[in-house]
């Protein structure tokens, strides 16, 4: 009898080891336009004004990562990225009126096959029926704010998107997402490990936070950008055509609109404060849910060995430059946040410098599975990098591309670029290529040069200056190399040829 007790003890015992050191579960948790600007982990103007102390646990208790790029900021074209590890050309998501192919490769079904729980709550946002979850409960389309419609699995109809089953959910987004991924938390066989995607629609346009944080910063003056007034001179004449100026703003503004007598100045101001709140508002939904899904980790003894990942779809204008939206390729909109806790490896506190891409998260995500990075995918795994053990040969330059030539909303024109650890060179090619929902019409190409060491504002634009004409032709080199690397030669477009000669 001792020694059949001594035999079950060792296989507890075994058991109970392999439990403990099996792979880890993920949960990454993304927010639409959040932006880091707007995350008090990462300082800056508005950190005094609206922290974020639960989205900032993730960092005090894991790692900050300050050089996280988006490879095309914009929704759809960002979360296909994310999904397959692959630039647009590649998975054939280019612009908002995209679709991501069910039938193509992406890592929750890697992870799937690899023995994962896998799941997607909230916003999905690229057209067809999500692939390789085992649960989903979706947003059609964009969604809305209050008592929104989700799509659960079973519910979707092809090519019927006015038609798919959906259910009502009484309260915010927000909240209504976090209840949902709680309670599919809930359900979950604690002997596999699970990938969950939660997605939240908040803070984007329309900016409608919930009721309890509808008079939050009221009687606050909310610091404006140093550069909110920028006139552009120097830059291209695209930025005289643009219509994401905050005195556009439109029905974000919820009817408050700035007279039409005011300046365009003074319209700024006047747009800003209203704009830069209702924002905060959202973001302080964001932050006080992520605590109850970080709370609910900490209460089931799921934390130790759960990679917590937080970030937005891309960054985001806060009033920079005179700006609100996305879509170009300065720094506010092309650098995403990402905060990054996995206590049995990533030590608390930490900050990493390196470049990595939302290319980059797909392989990743494998690399944790125990799996190795898809031949089809063109990121790398950034797993030691968190660790501070950044590889010899990582990457000093990367590659961003924007396909939606004047879209209906901005009219920002095609363009794409490089950007190094200290430069930025950037071409506004402004040619539609086909793509859907670009504008049918052309204009002359224009270039920008940013040193961001000298000028991190992007305020002066040294393209023209002769005296940068070695360093030019040298990214020009750099960015063709990484045309090439990627697979976007631009061999279907003959328009496009001769502007890196």
């Amino acid at each position: 009898m001792k020694k059949i007790c001594s035999i079950l003890s060792i296989l507890t015992s075994g058991i109970l080891s392999a439990q403990e050191n099996n792979r880890p579960n993920i949960l990454f948790i993304m927010a639409d336009d959040h932006t880091s600007q707007a995350i008090s982990a990462y300082g800056g103007l508005l950190a005094p004004y609206m922290p974020t102390p639960n989205i900032d646990r993730i960092a005090h208790e894991g790692v900050r990562m300050n050089n996280c790029f988006v490879t095309n900021s914009i929704s759809t074209p960002s979360r296909a990225c994310i999904l397959t590890g692959q630039y647009s050309q590649k998975n054939g998501v280019y612009t908002l009126d995209d679709s991501l192919d069910p039938a193509h490769p992406n890592v929750a079904k890697e992870l799937q096959q690899s023995g994962y729980q896998t799941a997607i709550i909230g916003k999905w946002h690229l057209g067809n029926e999500p692939a390789g979850f085992d649960y989903y409960n979706i947003l059609p389309g964009q969604g809305r704010y209050k008592n929104p419609l989700l799509i659960e699995k079973g519910g979707w109809k092809q090519g019927t998107d006015g038609e798919h089953q959906t259910k009502e959910y009484a309260g915010h987004s927000t909240d209504v997402i976090t209840d949902e991924t709680i309670k599919y938390l809930q359900s979950l066989d604690g002997r596999q490990p699970f990938f969950i995607m939660c997605h939240f629609k908040s803070p984007h346009d329309p900016w409608e936070p919930a009721d309890r944080f509808k008079n939050l910063l009221s009687d606050v003056t909310i610091p404006e950008p140093a550069n909110m007034l920028d006139t552009y001179e120097g830059k291209g004449a695209y930025t005289k055509t643009l219509t994401n100026g905050l005195e556009h703003i439109g029905p974000g503004l919820k009817g408050k609109m700035p007279p039409d007598t005011m300046t365009r100045d003074e319209k700024r101001h006047f747009a800003y404060q209203i704009y830069i709140k209702d924002y905060l508002r959202c973001v302080a939904g964001i932050d006080e849910n992520v605590g109850r899904l970080l709370d609910f980790l900490e209460a089931n003894g799921l934390s130790e060995n759960t990679v917590v990942i937080y970030t937005g779809d891309q960054g985001f204008f806060l009033g920079e430059h005179g700006w609100y939206d996305k879509r170009l390729m300065y720094e506010e909109c092309l650098r995403m946040p990402l905060l990054i806790r996995y206590p049995k490896e990533i030590k608390a506190g930490k900050t990493n410098n390196d470049m990595v891409l939302n290319l980059d998260f797909a392989p990743l995500f494998l690399d944790y599975a125990g799996e190795q990075t898809s031949a089809w995918m063109q990121g790398e795994s950034f797993r030691k990098n968190l660790t501070g053990k950044t590889p010899r040969n990582w990457r000093k330059s990367i590659y961003y591309r924007y396909w939606m030539h004047g879209d209906w909303w901005h009219n920002v024109p095609g363009n794409y670029g490089i950007r190094t650890e200290r430069y930025k060179l950037i071409l506004y090619y402004s040619q539609p290529l086909g793509m859907h929902g670009a504008k049918n019409e052309t204009r002359p190409p224009e270039w920008e040069l940013y040193d961001l060491k000298k000028d991190p504002s992007e305020m002066h634009n040294l393209y023209n200056d002769p005296k940068n004409a070695r360093i030019i032709q040298k990214l020009k080199k750099e960015l063709l190399k990484l045309k090439e690397k990627y697979d976007d030669t631009d061999d279907k477009y003959p328009v496009m040829h001769n502007f890196l000669k």
